[in-house]
């Protein structure tokens, strides 16, 4: 046994990213517990040395068991609705889901004395900016999925000030790739990920695809995103929670490389990877985008040391594709 190793608590652990951290975190021999009510998730990603129980992060009597048999050192907090054409249809889903579950989940670890916390939070708090976002810069969330998120943070941050509470915020840009062996990815039946359809339309599990607005003030018209691989945001959860422990002080941390894609760009690189023409049609923009999103990462590389290994596009689209074929 190590001599630091965590037992680790992870909600939402049956999803793409929650999954990939919990195979990282036991690899590194740490004890993994998971739990998700798999209604967005999917069984077969959960890793097998990870113990999981079946749980919705607001059943309280649930909990009440699973705390009572096990005791945890963190909570990595993943469990959320993401979609956000859905969140602008049902805005007050994202609020119930995302924020009053996880109000009552974090009041019921804090009742057991678990007091840190890596919270999964998304750059889309920030909304429109078009400059490279800070960490300490406004909030203005563009749609009810970002608004709920940003609902959560305060809530934490609000209840650090009260009580013995300490806190990693991890705002993610896009998510994208797969592990090098493949053992995860994103699965969803109705994906809006760019990066994710880009893969279905190359391997002909979708016939169409649409850019949505070609009129943003950018180089092409189209949205800019950063992308960040999977494995090297696992490796930002890993290096927050040894912050955590060896500062045991509270931070938000962007997560991104900092470099600027247009959709129309990895629309482009995609088609070099599979060397051959794809087929796009430009539709209006959807209520609830952003037009630029790119982080300043510069906070990540002076207080987690963070050397990304992974962020050649090509390497993200490539690992992306190989796991959509893989499914």
């Amino acid at each position: 046994m190590k001599k630091n190793k965590k037992k680790i608590l992870i909600t939402g652990g049956a999803g793409y990213i929650g999954s990939a951290i919990a195979n990282d975190l036991l690899r590194a021999g740490h004890e993994v517990t998971i739990i998700d009510n798999l209604s967005c998730g999917q069984k077969k990603l959960i890793p097998k040395r990870a113990i999981f129980f079946e749980c919705d992060i607001s059943n309280t009597s649930m909990l009440k068991k699973i705390f009572n048999k096990k005791k945890f050192d963190i909570v990595m907090h993943f469990a959320a609705f993401i979609k956000v054409d859905e969140s602008v249809k049902k805005p007050k889903k994202y609020i119930y889901n995302n924020f009053k579950k996880t109000k009552i989940f974090i009041n019921f670890c804090l009742k057991y004395k678990l007091n840190k916390i890596i919270f999964s939070s998304t750059a889309s708090v920030y909304g429109n900016k078009f400059r490279k976002i800070k960490e300490n810069d406004k909030l203005s969330p563009a749609n009810p999925y970002a608004y709920s998120k940003m609902k959560c943070e305060k809530f934490i941050i609000n209840r650090s000030k009260k009580i013995d509470l300490k806190y990693i915020i991890l705002r993610y840009f896009n998510v994208a790739g797969s592990p090098s062996n493949l053992e995860t990815g994103l699965i969803a039946k109705k994906s809006t990920h760019l990066i994710k359809r880009l893969c279905q339309l190359a391997i002909g599990k979708i016939k169409n695809f649409y850019i949505y607005g070609n009129d943003y003030p950018t180089k092409d018209g189209t949205p800019i995103r950063d992308f960040i691989h999977i494995t090297d945001l696992s490796k930002l959860h890993l290096l927050s929670m040894n912050y955590l422990f060896e500062k045991d002080k509270s931070q938000i941390f962007n997560c991104g490389y900092g470099k600027e894609y247009s959709v129309l760009q990895i629309f482009k690189a995609t088609q070099k990877i599979v060397r051959r023409k794809l087929n796009f049609k430009f539709s209006k923009r959807r209520y609830g985008d952003i037009g630029y999103a790119v982080a300043d990462n510069i906070k990540i590389k002076k207080y987690l040391k963070f050397k990304p290994k992974f962020n050649k596009i090509e390497r993200i689209l490539d690992t992306a594709l190989k796991w959509e074929k893989k499914l």
